[in-house]
């Protein structure tokens, strides 16, 4: 190009020239003599696509770019809380919610040497055994050190059946590394362990491997289902039935999904039981304006503590025969039963113990996870779950839906198998396996006895039975004057409540109206996790706080 034409181009054109980005060649309207931008479309295009990229983006609906002071492009977010997925936004998961994170705020706040009317703040919002100082049992952590590291197989300190154990699970993992993927379904031969424990479990009731799903956690089980189940718009929209009160997980899922969620109340006055009549009032009325498909039941129960009945679990599945009803059993609390005349009693064993007409007709899936019971190994997350008469199609769907996510964490996997296959008498063991599990489980249970003993002592507090699980729901009076505090504050009266005790106290818990409640009453959530002389000054700081509380606003 001569340099008489090169004086005819504007800078940016000559920058464009720089760049590659400019031919010369005929004139075009609007630009230098003789230069065309091989960034722009013809003068005249082809096609009506070719046409609208040529129109401006305020043309086009876009929103306009901005230059800033200081001449950088300002350009809007292409995601925003406008445009974002609107299920999301509908997603509450109180367990994790504000109130904690102002939690996490003052543990930074004490760090940094503020001052507050308390040295720590306990957590006793989620059941998370190891972070609250339960301590893991020794044959699984040697078995997945051993997996992690086969080196530590040479090493002496191991016992026998722990390295043999290793061996077993590498053996059955690609590579013979725990690092490798594994089937969608699982590890075939943990999917076998898992089947024969639930025969024994069950009283010999059989269990085919192929009807095992090996999960992330029994959450990621649970949100699978629903994914099958939920379909339709409008009145046909599926509809699934949870417990109030009810584990967050449930409501947040249905959220997700779009799903319609029904809920149904437990009996508070009679321990948290399960009533078939309100059962059926719910679903009558949640068929006036969706299509109820599924009944959720967690046994024990979560946040209630309570162990169903053989009795009310046969109720149930007769209900969800004659109703044609799904039925999801969480069961992740199986090991964790207390009381006195209480007794687990799986769904599966029931349905099976009742005959043909159910146990070849009732659909049926079940959950176990290795995260509650005397493990508490939450960080690992490894689950299983079973499906009971599920349709063939509908199975082969479930499989294609795992494997997109490839497959759960192989280390949960390997920890699955060791929770159904541990150690057996006459090995090395046995004897620490059963005396760690053992302790675990009756501290637990002294500490279930200790929560009602001591929050029924405390006026304007009223704690039923912890039958099972890992936590009490106890029930509290809230003066009017507080409620209406609360109101003006736009909080709910539990959440007001609990958020005081926090910043007053340092103890973090979970009002009762994010699992749900029925109107007009109140509740928290806590766990019974905290080692017993930690508990002890928990439960008391709450019977003050309470105490001071109700003087402060009656």
């Amino acid at each position: 190009m001569s340099a008489s034409r090169m004086q005819l181009l504007s800078p940016r054109s000559l920058l464009l020239l720089s760049r590659g980005r400019i031919e010369m060649g005929a004139q075009r309207p609007g630009s230098g003599p003789g230069v065309r931008s091989l960034t722009s479309p013809p003068l005249y295009p082809s096609s009506p696509g070719r046409a609208l990229s040529s129109l401006s983006a305020t043309r086009r609906g876009l929103p306009q770019e901005k230059m800033s002071e200081n001449g950088v492009v300002s350009r809007p977010k292409v995601l925003t809380i406008d445009t974002m997925n609107p299920t999301v936004k509908k997603v509450e998961y109180a367990v994790r919610g504000p109130i904690v994170q102002r939690a996490v705020e003052l543990e930074r706040e004490l760090s940094e040497g503020m001052k507050k009317p308390f040295a720590e703040v306990i957590k006793a919002n989620i059941g998370d055994a190891h972070a609250m100082g339960q301590q893991p049992i020794t044959f699984f952590r040697q078995v997945l050190a051993l997996c992690s590291y086969p080196e530590l197989l040479n090493d002496s300190t191991f016992p026998e059946d722990a390295k043999n154990r290793a061996r077993r699970i590498l053996q059955s993992c690609g590579g013979n590394s725990m690092g490798s993927y594994s089937a969608s379904q699982g590890i075939n031969s943990v999917r076998e362990d898992v089947a024969r424990y639930i025969e024994r479990r069950d009283g010999g009731v059989p269990c085919d491997p192929d009807d095992i799903y090996l999960t992330t956690g029994a959450s990621d089980g649970i949100v699978t289902m629903l994914k099958l189940l939920v379909c339709g718009e409008g009145s046909s929209c599926t509809g699934v039935m949870i417990s109030i009160p009810q584990y967050p997980l449930y409501s947040a899922a249905l959220a997700e999904l779009g799903a319609v969620q029904i809920n149904y109340y437990l009996n508070e006055e009679n321990c948290w039981s399960l009533d078939i009549n309100e059962l059926q009032r719910s679903l009558d009325e949640a068929r006036e304006y969706c299509n109820p498909r599924a009944l959720c039941i967690i046994n024990p129960g979560n946040p209630t503590g309570q162990v169903q009945s053989r009795e009310c679990i046969e109720d149930v599945i007769r209900f969800a025969a004659k109703e044609r009803l799904f039925l999801l059993a969480d069961e992740v609390y199986q090991d964790n039963v207390y009381a006195d005349g209480c007794q687990f009693h799986s769904f599966k064993k029931v349905l099976f113990e009742m005959g043909p007409e159910y146990a070849n007709t009732v659909e049926l899936v079940s959950f176990h996870s290795t995260s509650k019971c005397y493990m508490g190994e939450c960080g690992f997350r490894g689950g299983y779950m079973e499906i009971i008469n599920m349709d063939d199609e509908v199975k082969a769907q479930l499989s294609k839906l795992v494997s997109v996510r490839l497959c759960s964490p192989v280390p949960g996997q390997a920890l699955m198998d060791l929770v159904v296959n541990p150690p057996q008498p006459g090995e090395p063991s046995y004897d620490n396996f059963i005396k760690e599990r053992t302790a675990t489980l009756s501290a637990l249970e002294e500490k279930a006895k200790l929560t009602e003993q001591v929050l029924n002592t405390v006026h304007g507090i009223s704690c039923n039975p912890v039958q099972g699980a890992m936590y009490s729901f106890p029930r509290i009076t809230i003066p009017e004057k507080a409620i209406k505090e609360a109101e003006d504050i736009g909080q709910q009266p539990d959440m007001f409540y609990c958020m005081k005790m926090l910043e007053e106290t340092g103890i973090c818990l979970v009002p009762g109206s994010g699992f749900g409640q029925k109107e007009g009453t109140y509740h928290f959530r806590m766990t019974i996790l905290p080692p017993k002389d930690k508990l002890e000054i928990l439960l008391n700081k709450v019977k003050e706080f309470h105490q001071k509380f109700t003087l402060q606003y009656s």
